[in-house]
């Protein structure tokens, strides 16, 4: 990726980050990364060359360092902007995220945005709005009273809803894609919202969320205020990358992957019926097809209670009842 502040603000410590790079480029990973650590003696305070300068020294197989070097980010940049937590995650440092930083994604997606839909579209060939689409539409469901498209970006899947939605909103982190979403005019209302703290209005009669799971891990708090919000017979519609084993895990990328069982047991515990979930690829990475899950699921009538919990709370009310 490309780094929010690409200069340190000084020519000689830029001069030297970028010999460094050459260094790298070249196969010589421990003098880029030792002459970029030089380099940042000059520039302290400059984060990126913090996180570029742990990269470096994690492909020269020196962990410990590069270690080192994403806490100093972490330090400098305490709402973590580049992402330094899923590096270190990823290195065993720390405990693997269960989501990735709000600060992360949106300074991404405000970078990303200026060539979003070229760069998604067209390069990568990505898919997720048309697939949702079209899953949403086998369901027999053609119209929809209200709408929230989750993370809803520059509008590529609210592109794709607006004809069949009498009220269609979007929200997102980042400022930058929701101007640009903005200027499409397929939204009746946008708002900047954290995920995690986003209150689903109780008329929404649908709820998609194109490719935004990939930054949320643990998804239990995140479907069960989505379930909670629901009137029966409302729609959720939502795609993730596929990982092929149990739970969730942070990919190397610092996406998020989720199992098609962790999907089909947390919408069940949550009082959805499953409507479809099918294996699509969703967009191209470094010339190879990724994986995705294309969800639909139905909030139902009753929410059915796991045996166990059922007996667990069975239990507990039964102590309650005993005499003091």
């Amino acid at each position: 990726m490309q780094y929010l502040q690409l200069s340190s603000g000084d020519l000689v410590v830029d001069r030297r980050a970028s010999y460094a790079e050459a260094l790298f480029s070249a196969g010589d990973h421990m003098a880029a990364a030792e002459l970029l650590r030089e380099a940042l003696e000059l520039a302290p305070t400059w984060s990126a060359g913090w996180f570029r300068c742990g990269e470096i020294y994690w492909e020269a197989g020196r962990a410990e360092e590069a270690a080192d070097c994403w806490r100093e980010v972490l330090r400098l940049d305490p709402a973590d902007s580049l992402g330094a937590t899923l590096r270190l995650g990823l290195a065993g440092a720390v405990p693997l995220p269960d989501h990735t930083p709000p600060a992360f994604v949106e300074a991404l997606f405000d970078q990303y945005a200026p060539d979003f839909d070229t760069a998604l579209v067209e390069t990568l060939n990505y898919r997720v709005p048309e697939l949702l689409a079209e899953a949403i539409a086998r369901t027999g469901s053609n119209a929809f009273a209200h709408a929230v498209d989750l993370g809803c970006g520059t509008g590529l899947m609210g592109e794709r809803l607006r004809k069949a939605v009498s009220f269609l909103e979007g929200a997102d982190l980042s400022a930058e894609m929701l101007r640009r979403a903005e200027a499409k005019r397929v939204y009746d209302r946008l708002e900047k919202a954290d995920l995690q703290s986003l209150v689903i209005p109780e008329e929404a009669d649908l709820v998609t969320a194109a490719d935004v799971f990939m930054y949320v891990g643990g998804l239990e708090a995140l479907f069960a205020r989505i379930s909670a919000s629901l009137a029966p017979g409302a729609l959720f519609a939502f795609s993730v990358e596929r990982h092929d084993g149990d739970g969730f895990v942070l990919l190397a990328s610092r996406r998020y992957a989720h199992s098609e069982t962790y999907l089909r047991d947390l919408l069940a515990a949550n009082g959805f019926e499953l409507l479809s979930l099918d294996r699509k690829p969703i967009r191209m990475d470094r010339g190879e097809a990724i994986e995705g899950l294309i969800v639909v699921a139905r909030r139902a009538d009753v929410i059915d209670v796991p045996v166990a919990a059922a007996e667990d709370e069975t239990s507990h009310a039964a102590e309650l009842r005993q005499p003091n």
